[in-house]
């Protein structure tokens, strides 16, 4: 596969059961094969994510002061700012070439025992906010519908998800990717890594510089057309259905040298469960020729560890 397969939603939200039926096979098949797909009809408007770019870069355009009072001790990144070079991929040590600021879940008490923190207000930059958690709400639902047809996929009951995902700990992250002023390292803007969470949905970046891995070893550059949004397989759907969809290794390059002076800002949206959703393998993807993969574990325990192994915990 040398492109990234492209999927209408609307197919499934609105279609009949044929048209159902043909969008989870194939979007089954494809997180099977890459683990990628590029949706179109998902729901968020260009008006929204405009509005949420243009907030994102008045943000990231304020006094590194200023940024710095946003960054939250003991949060582990989970809420509010963090500063560039925090975060590194998975086995890696060097820091990536961004900053970035999170949204979770707008919630008021706990959530099945969880008490998720309170997001971060910017004071700086009117409406940031507020687009964020129009955003966040839309993903959040585009999201769910995803996730529907994975469980049938899966030959799981359609809504198997829903209520691990309600009120879930999901984080919308808004990434800056500042101009490279010097030649790095051996850094990049962000080291090749597989997402933690269950999947992940990207609105079209500012500026190129995702690639895929594909099972020939091949880097494919992902652009998502404009009426598209990206969605991938993460670390725990793969764990949960044992290896048997796809959470696909991908990175962010840095740009030629030419484009160096060229700022990069990505908003991903990491749709997680709630930290009690067992991880356990599906016993429908356990066989002789794929036996099971992983110890049990829960999405919190799962998340927990890879904070600690991606530098954002100590």
């Amino acid at each position: 596969m040398t492109e990234i397969p492209s999927v209408d939603l609307a197919l499934f939200v609105d279609g009949d059961n044929h048209s159902r039926a043909s969008f989870v096979e194939q979007l089954g098949k494809a997180y099977e094969e890459i683990g990628f797909v590029a949706v179109k009809n998902h729901g968020l408007s260009d008006e929204l994510r405009d509005r949420l770019y243009d907030k994102v870069q008045q943000f990231f355009s304020l006094p590194a002061d200023v940024k710095a009072r946003y960054e939250i001790p003991g949060l582990a990144g989970q809420r509010g700012y963090t500063s560039f070079g925090k975060e590194h991929a998975k086995g890696h040590n060097k820091g990536d070439l961004k900053e970035f600021f999170q949204f979770g879940q707008w919630v008021s008490g706990p959530v099945d025992g969880e008490v998720y923190p309170e997001n971060v207000y910017v004071a700086e930059v009117e409406g940031f906010n507020e687009v964020a958690r129009e955003v966040y709400k839309t993903l959040e639902t585009t999201g769910i519908h995803m996730l529907r047809a994975i469980a049938l996929y899966l030959g799981l009951d359609e809504f198997y998800f829903d209520s691990w995902v309600h009120n879930g700990n999901s984080i919308l992250r808004a990434i800056h990717y500042p101009p490279i002023t010097r030649e790095p390292d051996d850094a990049v803007r962000a080291a090749q890594h597989e997402d933690i969470n269950l999947i992940t949905l990207l609105m079209g970046a500012s500026a190129e510089g995702l690639e895929v891995l594909n099972k020939k070893g091949q880097w494919i550059p992902v652009t998502a057309l404009p009426e598209q949004i990206i969605v991938n397989v993460g670390d725990m759907l793969q764990r949960l259905t044992n290896n048997v969809l796809r959470s696909t290794t991908h990175r962010v390059v840095n740009p030629p040298k030419d484009k160096w002076h060229e700022p990069r800002f990505s908003i991903p949206f990491f749709l997680h469960p709630k930290s009690s959703m067992p991880l356990n393998c599906l016993p429908q993807c356990i066989t002789k020729q794929n036996p099971k993969a992983y110890p049990d574990i829960t999405a919190g325990e799962f998340l927990d560890e890879r904070l600690r192994e991606i530098g954002l915990k100590q």
